[in-house]
């Protein structure tokens, strides 16, 4: 089935974030950004949070999270330990609310509008785990360039 799917996804490259935010040696670079490179790892990280809680915990499992998108950008010097935790809470938030998605729902229209068009849930959810790994592979190659010594 999809969600067993699409669960074993979602936790593999949360757990990754968690993985790309721990090794990080200079918690300060996490924020740092560089020349061309207009977002921080650390911003990065919320933003991904941001979206998962909203699209996923918010609108298929009830959550009362509200999303400040502005915030996820703008907030800065977020200690790592506090990113690891609400990575970690997220990963309960898309479980819980994967589990609750029924084969219609999955068929169904999602909830809301989202892009220029109305989608399918199957369609957003599967776009939600390509928008992980697209940031994922970006905090991946921040890393490796500005958490230098």
């Amino acid at each position: 089935m999809l969600t067993e799917t699409l669960k074993r996804l979602f936790n593999r490259d949360l757990n990754r974030l968690k993985s790309e935010i721990e090794a990080y040696q200079n918690e300060a670079n996490l924020w740092r950004i560089d020349c061309t490179i207009a977002n921080s790892a650390g911003n990065l990280c919320l933003h991904l949070i941001g979206n998962l809680n909203t699209y996923i915990g918010a609108t298929l499992g009830g959550t009362d999270y509200i999303r400040n998108r502005e915030l996820e950008f703008s907030l800065k010097d977020i200690p790592k330990e506090e990113l690891i935790k609400i990575i970690e809470a997220t990963i309960s938030v898309v479980n819980e609310a994967l589990d609750r998605v029924s084969n219609e729902q999955m068929d169904g229209e999602y909830p809301i509008l989202v892009f220029e068009e109305k989608t399918s849930t199957e369609f957003l959810l599967v776009h939600l785990t390509t928008h992980l790994t697209y940031h994922l592979g970006q905090i991946n190659y921040h890393r490796r360039l500005l958490d230098r010594a």
